[in-house]
């Protein structure tokens, strides 16, 4: 009887030196998590910038002044479609045009200009600067974000250039009872922005 005691003894005393074994060779798991998520991996992984990675929530950084995208227009003229976005961030809000010409983008930094008061229509001379008539038109528009703009819609657009095409000067109605706004503008090349695309929208 002794003996069987012993026995059943010494097998308990094994099963538990196993149990412990196995207890710690198991991996521990951290009691809080240690790794943060990238808030901008998203930017990351998405393609070299283009126009369809802009839109409200977008950051743009020129010129040493980080802007956000608060809202932007779609505007389409048959098969052709470009974009406008309301940058806020400097001293005052700017207009960032962006279209695409034959795989290559057309990149424009546009400033309002209330004090002008200016209608088209010929030659037109601004701060100095003569501007000749490049090209006009009706497109369709449709919008998001806060842009000050109604939902959607049709507007003239009638755009003016220098001789050297490095100042822009353009006039957009947004509807026929609505007066025209003025803007100036310059052209910048990609490599002057660092752009953080929007967050992808929640499902």
């Amino acid at each position: 009887m002794d003996t069987l005691l012993i026995l059943l003894a010494i097998i308990l005393l094994a099963a538990a030196a196993v149990v412990v074994v196995v207890a710690l060779r198991r991996p521990k798991k951290p009691q809080t998590p240690t790794d943060r998520e990238d808030p901008l991996k998203f930017a990351a992984s998405m393609p070299q910038f283009g126009p369809r990675q802009l839109g409200p929530g977008a950051i743009v950084s020129h010129g040493g002044i980080d802007y956000v995208v608060r809202g932007s227009v779609t505007l389409r003229q048959g098969p052709f479609v470009w974009w406008e976005h309301l940058l806020e961030g400097g001293s005052e809000p700017v207009w960032f045009s962006v279209e695409e010409d034959e795989g290559r983008l057309e990149l424009v930094m546009w400033t309002r200009r209330n004090d002008l008061g200016l209608q088209p229509g010929g030659a037109v001379v601004v701060d100095g600067i003569t501007y000749q008539e490049v090209e006009q038109g009706r497109a369709s528009y449709t919008t998001e974000g806060t842009t000050g703009l109604p939902a959607g819609g049709d507007m003239d657009f009638v755009d003016y250039g220098d001789a050297s095409e490095s100042n822009l000067l353009g006039f957009e109605r947004w509807a026929p009872d609505m007066p025209w706004e003025v803007s100036v503008g310059k052209p910048v090349v990609p490599g002057e922005l660092t752009v953080y695309p929007a967050p992808p929208p929640s499902a």
